[in-house]
């Protein structure tokens, strides 16, 4: 568990690069477009990509330290009991919905892959680049969610603290 956890946290770096690129692109973009009249034909798309896959590969760490946003106005007023089963059901609901989207995605992914399918674009990037995002992040997400309901089960409190 720990491997997969310092996996994680590479993955969390490499999610908050990704954000910090996607950013200087479309400030490149911008200033090419308005500044100089001179528009790329990459920024757009690349920057889209480098969203997807940071949102995807940075999940699993957001749930790990109890940092995604939360809606808690009534589970804090709940005893300890009530919010371990919360705790246990949100678990279990995320478990399931990644397994079901990484499942779905993975056959989008390869569908695509094998297809030859392209965006479309002046780029014209294989669309199989982006939607590959889908299930390695849901798939992910789906063991920090199993983990989490492990420690729900035994009762251990979340690790960190989250964003309201």
């Amino acid at each position: 568990m720990k491997a997969f956890h310092a996996v994680l946290r590479v993955l969390a770096g490499a999610a908050a690069f990704l954000f910090i690129l996607a950013g200087c692109m479309l400030t490149y973009e911008v200033s090419a477009r308005y500044l100089f009249v001179a528009p790329t034909i990459w920024a757009a798309e690349l920057s889209q990509l480098c969203l997807i896959w940071g949102s995807m590969i940075g999940m699993p760490w957001l749930l790990k330290t109890n940092q995604h946003i939360a809606v808690d106005a009534v589970t804090e007023r709940l005893g300890a009991t009530a919010q371990r089963a919360c705790r246990v059901l949100a678990m279990t609901a995320i478990a399931l919905f990644s397994a079901v989207v990484a499942w779905k995605g993975g056959g989008i992914f390869y569908d695509s892959f094998e297809r030859g399918r392209t965006t479309g674009s002046m780029l014209d990037l294989p669309t199989w680049v982006s939607e590959l995002a889908i299930p390695v992040g849901f798939a992910l997400l789906f063991i920090q969610a199993v983990i989490e309901l492990g420690k729900a089960v035994a009762g251990a409190a979340p690790q960190g603290g989250h964003a309201s």
